[in-house]
């Protein structure tokens, strides 16, 4: 029987909190860091570039499967490149984010990245996204299902409350209606859903800090036999 994957999954829908949770982890424990929502998402820039609509199953995946898509797993420069040109900024816009869930719903696009998200992981990594502890890693040591009040994260999308930014009124709302319109794509979707591993720990980030949550993801991966990294 082979030994799991030296592998911490992190899973959650938009807002949760999981990119700067996955991040603080994979620096304190020496692992890459790979953010498989930025694959979908330049698998979706790509399928953009192309002219297709991203309902168009066929010749969306015949897109995906000819880009160049790759990234960086360092924690501290996370980055994107497809065909060679940094998309990092890019695959964040609203373009692509209007698209992502469509295109991320068809079965062989899933299948072609996950094989992309398994050779990324494959010397030991902390990995966050929607399906890492179901699908992508089912046997990871350490799975965590990270949600938030739909207040909390929309708030959090909308800007960094900590910062001073006016998180109020028809910003919030907007960003509050698209997180719901995705979950609702991203848990309903055939393949690959939106859902916690069955043996995931939950955890609830709405009142908590990001280090009160990276506090206890290290915990549990230290129970896991993960060691961190001397300081």
């Amino acid at each position: 029987m082979s030994p799991p994957p030296r592998v911490i999954a992190l899973d959650g829908p938009s807002g949760s909190g999981k990119s700067t949770v996955a991040r603080a982890v994979a620096r304190a424990l020496g692992l890459a860091y790979v953010d498989t929502g930025a694959t979908y998402r330049a698998a979706t820039l790509a399928v953009l570039r192309a002219g297709l609509p991203p309902t168009e199953s066929p010749a969306v995946t015949r897109a995906v499967r000819s880009a160049d898509i790759s990234l960086s797993v360092d924690p501290d420069a996370p980055s994107v490149r497809l065909d060679g040109r940094d998309v990092t900024a890019e695959i964040r816009g609203s373009e692509v984010t209007a698209a992502v869930s469509a295109v991320s719903a068809v079965p062989a696009v899933r299948a072609t990245l996950v094989d992309l998200q398994r050779s990324l992981a494959a010397g030991g990594a902390v990995l966050e996204g929607r399906d890492i502890g179901t699908v992508v890693f089912p046997d990871a040591p350490v799975k965590v299902f990270l949600d938030a009040d739909p207040a909390v994260r929309a708030a959090r999308r909308a800007g960094d409350v900590d910062s001073g930014v006016d998180t109020t009124g028809d910003v919030v709302e907007a960003v509050a209606a698209d997180l719901a319109r995705r979950d609702r794509l991203d848990s309903s979707r055939v393949t690959s859903p939106l859902q916690a591993a069955s043996d995931a720990v939950h955890l609830d980030s709405s009142a908590l800090s990001a280090a009160e949550v990276v506090a206890r993801v290290l915990d549990l991966a230290a129970d896991a036999g993960f060691a961190r990294v001397p300081a």
